[in-house]
């Protein structure tokens, strides 16, 4: 009984370790606008309704500009850090 109640104890504080992980650790550093809205420490895809996609890269990585909606189709622009962009043809954003 002592050796499951151990091994049952360990996994339970494993699974606590994952979630205590900040969200932040693997968002970008910084801020991408996005059609005139800010999106402070971005983390993923970022979808537009608008033309043109106009995108500002003010974070500490690089942001794909998808020609499809939910960052699909062909990266359309490659927006590096402190560079700014402007698409007729872009859809979504991506940053990792």
């Amino acid at each position: 009984m002592p050796r499951i109640a151990l091994t049952v104890g360990s996994l339970v504080a494993a699974g606590m370790l994952v979630f205590a992980v900040p969200g932040s650790a693997v968002a970008a550093d910084g801020m991408l606008i996005i059609n005139d809205t800010a999106y402070e420490w971005p983390s993923g895809c970022y979808d537009s309704d608008r033309r043109p996609l106009s995108v500002s890269n003010h974070t500490d990585t690089v942001a794909y500009m998808y020609s499809g909606s939910a960052c699909s189709g062909e990266v359309t622009e490659v927006i590096l850090p402190a560079e700014s962009t402007v698409s007729e043809f872009g859809n979504s954003v991506l940053i990792a």
